[in-house]
């Protein structure tokens, strides 16, 4: 039986609780059929958080996020909480723990799986395949840079102010998790940015580059303005392997990645921080969709991207490789057989609940491999 392992469960808002529900049964198995054991402790971000404690996250909660080897997160927020003040955005919670673990790269992956070629709005040749996987700085850009605000200008009237800032070493950090992901991968590495008319671009691209020459020459490393690959992730999704952008750019593009698939609730994501003095790397797993409250509370939500999720951590994290695959597999399985939630339902498929599609799941891991 390996070690426990302490993971901190932060389930959050709307369908969050529900779909990390099903996660739990995923983690009861691995305990009995592989043996893993998990230290887990749960508590409250988000709107959760701010009715119960007045906060979207807690001093102790930042401090139980530092100590445990992984992080997995639900989703935050909800027209409740939308007329408080910012401070108390429920969103304030991630944003946060970004800051305080220097969660610094924020890996989304854009993957078509076999059984969902047909739920994506493009024609299905050009998406059938598709396995990109892109990389966003999260912690510096322009949602950080100094000077921000807004300020009254004389005679009347406000200007709003916001700064795109990178260092070298920002830059840097960032673009290793991507050649290291490439040269796993495809051994193919894109970096995006707007060279051509601002500084922080011509910078990235600078730094980027150099790195490449100097310690990774066998990635193929090639450039692309921000507006062009938003064009050819439309056009031919399927030219890039990996992707590595700034914070702005990363959050508008792998938007527009994740629609290629089809569905949100689907799309699983890490955000990776450095390696620690004692070997630990902070991380924290979350689906890319939000809180959905106007479903919560129905058993539509789809719990496979919160379950993919859980996969990425046991890889990236813990490096379970096997038993990250062996849940990836699964999930594929209860696709290939028809099942599908509210979100992903075609003709001919079997629309089942939140709590169906994860015992699905359940019963092909508990299958034995003939």
């Amino acid at each position: 039986m390996t070690a426990n392992k302490k993971l901190l469960v932060l389930p959050g808002d709307g369908i969050g609780p529900e779909v990390m529900r099903e996660v739990g049964r995923v983690v009861g198995w691995l305990g009995r059929e592989r043996g893993v054991r998990f230290d887990i402790s749960e508590d409250l971000v988000g709107g959760a958080s701010v009715d119960a404690y007045g906060v979207p996250i807690r001093d102790e909660v930042v401090a139980a996020a530092k100590a445990a080897d992984a992080v997995l997160f639900g989703a935050v927020g909800g027209p409740k909480w939308k007329d408080v003040p910012f401070e108390l955005r429920p969103e304030v919670a991630i944003l946060r723990l970004r800051q305080e673990l220097e969660l610094f790269a924020n890996l989304r992956p854009a993957t078509v799986l076999d059984p969902l070629v047909d739920a994506s709005t493009l024609k299905p040749d050009v998406v059938r395949g598709l396995d990109i996987m892109i990389v966003r700085e999260t912690v510096g850009g322009i949602y950080f840079g100094e000077p921000r605000g807004i300020e009254d200008l004389p005679g009347g009237g406000q200007r709003g102010i916001n700064t795109e800032i990178y260092t070298t070493s920002e830059i840097e950090r960032v673009a290793r998790v991507a050649f290291d992901l490439a040269r796993v991968r495809g051994g193919k590495l894109c970096s995006v940015e707007k060279s051509n008319v601002m500084e922080s671009g011509l910078l990235w691209k600078q730094v980027v580059t150099a790195l490449g020459e100097r310690d990774y020459p066998d990635v193929e490393l090639s450039h692309m303005l921000a507006d062009n690959c938003a064009m050819q992730l439309v056009r031919n999704p399927r030219q890039f392997d990996v992707i590595v952008t700034g914070n702005l750019f990363g959050d508008l593009l792998s938007d527009l990645a994740s629609m290629l698939t089809g569905s949100l609730g689907m799309l699983p994501s890490a955000t990776l921080g450095g390696v620690l003095p004692d070997g630990r790397r902070p991380a924290l797993y979350e689906p890319i969709h939000g809180s959905a409250p106007d479903i919560a509370g129905t058993r539509q939500a789809n719990p496979l991207a919160q379950i993919l999720s859980f996969a990425m951590l046991l890889r990236y994290s813990l490096k379970m490789e096997a038993e990250a695959a062996m849940i990836e597999a699964a999930c594929t399985r209860v696709l290939s057989s028809g099942l599908r939630t509210a979100d992903i339902m075609s003709p001919g498929m079997a629309r089942v609940s939140t709590s169906v599609m994860g015992e699905a799941v359940l019963r092909e891991l508990e299958k034995k491999p003939t």
